[in-house]
This record gives structure tokens, C-alpha cells and sequence, in this order.
């Protein structure tokens, strides 16, 4: 079965990564998880900036692994995604997990935000979890919620 079309923008406010986030792989991760065509732009940010965004947007002063600005969901999905690199790149070293699939889980953590699955009570974590590792487990990684 095809693919929805799909248009990204990859940024890079903090470009430390930008190794293990070639354009390919973020599109193949990006199109796994969208169910409809699709606009979206990922950047990746330093701490400062998530950290502002996180606070402006969501009220914590903290920065957060991914940040989602779902501004369109049909019929077309139209997004943000914001990864903030220190702190994805502290995950993944205090879990021992490897960096590019914990990135991986947060494109697909944001891309299904963007079309409206959330986390927020056991039963839509339950279902977004589940969600997740069949795609992550379709796309040959490591399933982030089974250890």
C-alpha cells in the first residue's frame, strides 16, 4: 500500500546530531506513523530554546524531549516537531539506549500527536504506546516500551 504524501523540513538550531538524523531516515520514520498526507517540520534545538518554548507553550520551565504543534490534523496533517537535543541525548545515555532510535521514537512519539493520539490517562497511553512499537518494530528498531 502507498504512502501519503509527505513534505518535510528538517531544521537544525543545534546541529550536533545532525548525523543520525539524515533527511531519508526522518521522512521513512515520519511516513511509518502518518496515516494521511502530511506537511511537517522537525527541528532540533538546544536546551534554551526547548526550554522556552516548553514554558510558553505547555507552562514548564523545563525543556522537554519532543514538543508537537499539531495546527491541522485533515485533511491533511499539518505539524511541528521540536526535538531538543540535550535532552534526548541525556535519555538515551542514562537509559543506555542508541541515540539515532531514541530519536527515532520521537518522531513517531510526535508524529502520532499530530494526528491527535495523546497520553494523557492508562487507556490513550496504553494505545499510543501500542501504536508505537508496532511502527518502530515495523521500521526494524529496538520496541522502546518492552525494556
Amino acid at each position: 500500500m502507498a504512502r501519503p504524501a509527505l513534505t518535510l523540513s528538517l531544521q537544525f538550531a543545534d546541529a550536533g546530531d545532525k548525523t543520525l538524523l539524515p533527511r531519508h531516515k526522518v521522512k521513512r520514520w515520519l511516513a511509518a506513523a502518518l496515516s494521511r498526507p502530511a506537511e511537517i517540520t522537525v527541528r532540533c534545538v538546544e536546551a534554551v530554546e526547548g526550554r522556552n518554548l516548553n514554558h510558553d507553550y505547555r507552562g514548564a520551565d523545563h525543556a522537554t524531549n519532543v514538543l508537537t504543534f499539531a495546527y491541522q490534523s485533515e485533511p491533511k496533517v499539518v505539524a511541528d516537531l521540536v526535538l531538543c537535543s540535550p535532552v534526548i541525548r541525556r535519555e538515551a545515555a542514562e537509559r543506555e539506549i542508541d541515540l539515532q532510535a531514541h530519536y527515532a521514537h520521537l518522531v513517531v512519539h510526535g508524529a502520532l500527536h499530530a494526528q491527535g493520539l495523546d497520553h494523557q490517562d492508562q487507556a490513550t497511553a496504553h494505545a499510543m504506546e501500542t501504536a508505537e512499537s508496532e511502527i518502530l518494530t515495523a521500521l526494524g528498531l529496538r520496541d522502546p516500551h518492552r525494556g
